[in-house]
């Protein structure tokens, strides 16, 4: 036994003294993981090409002067010339950056996490840190984990430990009493409880806790197992200090990308990770940078150094987006109309304002707001103010027909008299100066502003309408006004109505809403002279949908750029990958670099290499720009490096 213990304590520091070692030569190599790029490879077959005798990675097409070429793989020999070529690209990629595109307003980060054979050891756990680079701002990603077999073994076998300290908890607080002196206690002092013992029927709580009364609490305190109980505290409030005894690194699922256990690894270890992120204006390039820790237990043995990073450099379709404006005709009229009304509270017979008076104060405060507000305008002049005054239908019409005139009269002296304030106030207040003319720079002559007062003595036919949309007056009373209404004097229907059963209810509800003044603004715009003059003006819903576009919000574009069916209607489909939407779109449009080149992408999309490669180098023909472009949607890059396109470009 004794020699089995020395065997196995040897083991272990031979095991001790080779970790070490294994860390020191990587302290002196700087010894790190590698992020990298994952190889190319094209995801999706693609059909073999039929075009005369042309075979795959071979196309027939026709350059901008219409001569038929052939394009292939190709490569140059010693000699300099263009010769095919079937070479397999190696699988390792050196490249520290990409082109990546974005579709549905994401893009897909991917790259790979290498881990050296000689950095892992089934006694530790290697965890590495990805941080994303994006837009000055740093962003922690999900980390990867790799733990070593004796490691988690480790990890393991504290969790049980502490299993079984847990087990030692009692939970069951029967145990923690003296049952075998209790039910003595009851059997020779509570008999009716000890009874319960071999009483097999159902008994209530409230039965059970009448018959054992206040000797309950008493008997089992003085039986209760206090040590026990004591030393069973104890362990329970020990609970969060043995799981760290025990378990010294937790096994956390929550939160990791990857966390796996390595058993035996005959070469490098390597992770493929995938972020995919929501793009946003501005965002051109994403950073990815990768840092680590080895740990022994819980003890930290090395610190990976930073990796080399990689940069993905982000295309999108929105750099494409057409910024022509889109105008709309428009016809401007010289003249124009507003009007209000307000409702002015008159006492009985009176035509003068009494701004005490009911709600007189904010009705006129709103009329004197609006009069300012056309005052200070700076497109429209004031022509004419229309003030109409009416009454309700009690009294003679002849009465009211000069009563309403007055109120009018008086009404359009009021706001007379307040425009001359509001003006002087505005002259003093913007230190405006009179031109040589005698008038006010910039402001409206008031006194050139003729009020025209009318009168409406009886507004029968607002009347009507009030009666009609009532709610509270029911279908037979509604009747019975209706038929009055064919009395043609006013005066005999307002003394007809006054029989009516609901008639209080008028006077009292509706006939106040029939004093009013009505206000009718007629204006000009300033500076014109022609009665319409037929302009153009910005497309709004255009704009916001192109700018829906920039900002990468591409079910909103294509909300607001269906109805036009042009270029930018086509991107934000193509987008979206609604391809054949945009392809009907493009198709019926000149073909311009621009769309030749979003055709290119779509034919690609479909597998339509010869289609696709012919409108490629067609819109490159027409628009060099594009030559260096196709690398940066995926969609073309896979046809220049599949068919070494642009070499003679």
């Amino acid at each position: 036994m004794k020699r089995l213990i020395l065997i196995l304590a040897m083991a272990a520091t031979l095991s001790a003294c080779s970790a070490q070692r294994k860390i020191t030569q990587m302290r002196e190599s700087g010894l790190t993981a590698r992020l990298s790029l994952p190889s190319e490879v094209d995801e999706k077959p693609r059909p073999e090409l039929k075009v005369g005798t042309v075979k795959r990675d071979t196309l027939k097409v026709r350059d901008s002067e219409g001569n038929e070429m052939l394009i292939m793989k190709a490569v140059k020999d010693e000699n300099g010339e263009m010769v095919a070529t079937d070479v397999i690209d190696a699988a390792v990629v050196t490249a520290r950056f990409r082109n990546v595109a974005e579709r549905h307003g994401r893009v897909d980060i991917c790259f790979d996490v290498t881990v050296p054979k000689a950095m892992e050891s089934s006694r530790w756990q290697l965890r590495f840190y990805p941080v994303m680079r994006i837009l000055g701002d740093s962003l922690m990603l999900d980390p990867v984990i790799i733990t070593g077999r004796e490691y988690r073994r480790a990890q393991l076998r504290g969790y049980e430990q502490y299993r079984h300290f847990l087990s030692t908890i009692i939970t069951d607080s029967a145990k923690l009493v003296d049952i075998f002196q209790l039910e003595n206690f009851l059997r020779r002092n509570i008999p009716e409880i000890y009874a319960f013992k071999t009483d097999s029927s159902l008994v209530s709580d409230e039965d059970f806790a009448s018959a054992y009364g206040v000797n309950e609490k008493q008997a089992v305190d003085h039986y209760a197992r206090r040590f026990r109980i004591w030393r069973n505290e104890r362990r329970i409030g020990r609970k969060e200090a043995m799981f760290r005894r025990f378990v010294k690194v937790p096994i956390d699922k929550e939160g990791l990308r990857l966390d796996t256990v390595l058993v035996n690894s005959d070469e490098d270890f390597v992770y493929s990770y995938v972020q995919t992120i929501v793009t946003r204006p501005k965002l051109r390039k994403v950073g990815i940078e990768l840092s680590g820790e080895i740990y022994e237990q819980d003890r930290k043995v090395y610190h990976i150094p930073e990796s080399e990073p990689l940069t993905f450099y982000i295309s999108s379709l929105s750099t494409l987006v057409d910024e022509t404006e889109r105008y709309l005709s428009q016809v401007v009229e010289r003249k124009a109309e507003a009007n209000t009304a307000c409702y002015i509270e008159f006492s009985k017979a009176r035509s003068d304002i009494e701004t005490g008076l009911g709600h007189n104060a904010e009705e006129t405060g709103r009329i004197k707001a609006n009069l300012t507000s056309l005052l200070e305008n700076k497109t429209y002049d004031l022509d004419s103010i229309v003030v109409t005054a009416s009454c309700s239908p009690e009294g003679g019409l002849s009465y009211n027909t000069e009563l309403s005139q007055r109120r009018a009269e008086a009404v359009s002296a009021y706001f007379r008299k307040y425009m001359r304030h509001c003006l002087d106030s505005l002259r003093r207040e913007e230190g405006i100066v009179m031109d040589l003319s005698g008038d006010y720079e910039g402001l409206t002559d008031v006194s050139s502003i003729p009020f025209i007062s009318r009168s409406n003595p009886e507004n029968w036919t607002f009347l009507d309408h009030l009666v009609e949309t009532d709610d509270s007056l029911g279908q037979d009373e509604k009747a019975a006004y209706v038929r009055l209404s064919s009395l043609s004097d006013p005066d005999e229907r307002e003394r007809e109505m006054r029989l009516l059963p609901s008639y209080r209810y008028l006077r009292e509800k509706l006939y106040p809403r029939l004093r009013i003044v009505a206000f009718d603004f007629h204006l000009h715009r300033r500076g014109m002279v022609k009665d319409t003059v037929h302009t153009t003006v910005l497309d709004t819903a255009y704009a916001r949908g192109v700018q829906a576009i920039r900002d990468r919000d591409y079910s909103t574009a294509v909300k607001l750029l269906s109805p036009y069916r042009d270029f930018n209607t086509a991107v934000a489909y193509c987008a979206l990958d609604r391809n054949a939407s945009a392809m009907d779109i493009l198709n019926g449009l000149e073909k311009t670099g621009k769309v030749l080149y979003m055709m290119a992408l779509l034919y690609s999309r479909s597998g339509d290499d010869q289609a696709a490669v012919q409108c490629y180098m067609d819109a490159c023909s027409k628009d060099r720009a594009f030559v260096s472009r196709g690398n940066l949607d995926p969609e073309i890059s896979v046809l220049i490096k599949k068919y070494t396109l642009n070499k003679d470009i």
